[in-house]
């Protein structure tokens, strides 16, 4: 049977209340890709999920916009290539904060993605993912943040010189693994992203990379964009002894909305999941290791999008299905930023 994932009604005075709350929440979506290198213009009406008048349409206040490269051969040409692609990413990204037609600044400490967010200002932030843009040059890591990223996936699809990851690339002659987690150079990585301020993000690192990266790091890591594999067993997500890891170094798991992540496919191949599949993933991981350790992203742009959050301007719709599920004013506020912002400003703290 075809899984038809339907969005529950909501009494007209109850929806009203969500929306006030949803209004008055610090809605941070943690993981966002963009289109390279044909970018439109993001401060207009575009075909992408998440463009400013769509945030704004939907009440959601700030954005980590990604640098994302893809993986490719681990050379010193292909990984200088990566870099200057990743930085030429930063660059652009950071260059679409303007005041017209509507004010949105680039923030770079939590402090700033709170006045932005009290005074209406949207919010521009910026994340790399893959540290095979680093290559084997630590220093990359300090010019990223100077740049004004806030974290770095150590990995993406295809092991890399600092770690293993979740899903092998064949394509490129992967075998299952390459380091046994970590490599050497990616516990200096990790000790440099802690030295200079980067959450060290852990989505799409192999378990054992994730839970060396766990032990290691000084500051709590984070899946930015992941879900729990008891509801779904796929690579990318998080099993318990995972998630437990999270909680146990104050971590945090960012539930996502990639339908692939979220639900098992149908039977013609295609996985169609809603807000209430989202909904489900942070009732389990709360439950697992609790509401302090939990928090949302879409991956718009890069697959996600989900029935009742298909874009940035349906975004208080996932917010209503939380808030309909008992989860409070205060619990809504850690799931979107409360917790992320507590692990950024301890990130920081401890840089050095």
């Amino acid at each position: 049977m075809t899984h038809a994932p339907s969005l529950p009604v909501i009494d007209p005075d109850t929806l009203a209340s969500y929306q006030a709350i949803h209004a008055s929440t610090l809605t941070l979506d943690t993981h966002v890709d963009i289109p390279w290198p044909a970018t439109p213009d993001p401060a207009t009406q575009t075909a992408r999920r998440v463009d400013y008048p769509k945030m704004l349409a939907g009440g959601l206040k700030g954005v980590v916009f990604i640098a994302y490269v893809p993986q490719g051969p681990l050379t010193p040409e292909a990984h200088d290539a990566a870099g200057a692609r990743a930085e030429a990413m930063l660059r652009a990204i950071a260059a679409t904060a303007g005041e017209t037609p509507m004010r949105r600044r680039l923030c770079t400490t939590p402090d700033a993605l709170e006045a932005c967010a009290a005074e209406g200002t949207l919010a521009i932030l910026l994340g790399v993912e893959n540290g095979y843009a680093m290559g084997t040059d630590l220093s990359r890591l300090a010019l990223w943040r100077s740049l004004g990223a806030i974290y770095v996936t150590v990995t993406h699809d295809g092991h890399n010189a600092l770690s293993d990851a979740a899903r092998p690339r064949a394509d490129l002659g992967d075998a299952p693994t390459r380091h046994g987690g970590l490599s050497a150079l990616g516990r200096d990585a990790i000790r440099e992203m802690n030295r200079v301020g980067l959450i060290v993000d852990v989505s799409h690192v192999a378990r054992s990379g994730m839970l060396q990266a766990a032990e290691l790091s000084r500051t709590p890591v984070v899946a930015t964009h992941a879900c729990c594999r008891a509801l779904r067993d796929h690579p990318r997500n998080l099993d318990d002894v995972q998630l437990d890891a999270l909680r146990d170094v104050g971590g945090l798991i960012q539930i996502t909305a990639m339908p692939s992540f979220l639900v098992n496919p149908d039977a013609d191949g295609t996985a169609r999941a809603s807000v209430a599949d989202m909904a489900d993933h942070v009732d389990y991981a709360v439950r697992r290791i609790g509401i302090d350790h939990v928090g949302l992203s879409s991956d718009f742009d890069g697959g996600g999008g989900v029935q009742g959050w298909q874009d940035a301007s349906t975004t208080g719709l996932l917010s209503a299905e939380l808030l309909r599920r008992g989860y409070g004013a205060r619990e809504l506020a850690l799931l979107w930023s409360g917790n992320f912002l507590r692990i950024w400003r301890t990130t920081l703290r401890l840089a050095g």
